[in-house]
């Protein structure tokens, strides 16, 4: 039997995890609402332990990143906080080139990183968050500290692991 594709994710630090998930869980629709809020890298992967592997070995020569965490847009029937670093960009280069050969289209793009805390809902919906969220959000910083991996199971995720990057002081 095929194991599930994977999800590659970065992980973000705690305090800022806990304000997209607060976001999220408030204005994703519940009955779609199968996972925490989360920045997507590559939505395909095949499951298999070289690719698991890469990302080890990626992980383990990577350093803890800074994120600008820039501003709520429009994703049409949702709304997305927009995400800028470099090192994201080139992180996610880094992997592209290692995959080349097996990646979706979807994965193949350059990467807009953003995290989604509502989607699936009347453009009216979406319009009236955005323009609220763009009164109240203050731009922030946070920490990149790792990747995630996860089976997608047609809805939920099923988290399979996690690798940290180089601990440095900010």
């Amino acid at each position: 039997m095929q194991r599930p594709p994977l999800i590659l994710t970065l992980s973000i630090e705690k305090d800022a995890s806990l304000y997209f998930n607060s976001l999220r869980k408030s204005y994703f629709p519940a009955d779609r609402n199968h996972i925490d809020a989360h920045l997507t890298l590559f939505h395909a992967l095949p499951n298999q332990d070289t690719v698991i592997s890469s990302v080890k070995d990626v992980c383990a020569r990577q350093k803890q990143f800074i994120l600008s965490v820039k501003e709520p847009v429009s994703i049409g029937k949702g709304v997305a906080i927009k995400i800028e670093s470099n090192e994201l960009l080139q992180l996610h280069k880094v992997f592209q080139n290692q995959w080349q050969e097996f990646l979706s289209p979807q994965d193949k793009h350059k990467l807009w990183p953003h995290i989604t805390v509502q989607n699936k809902v009347p453009a009216t919906e979406a319009k009236k968050l955005l323009k609220e969220l763009q009164t109240t959000f203050v731009p922030f910083v946070a920490s990149a500290q790792g990747l995630q991996l996860w089976e997608y199971l047609g809805g939920p995720w099923k988290f399979v692991e996690e690798f940290s990057f180089q601990n440095i002081d900010f």
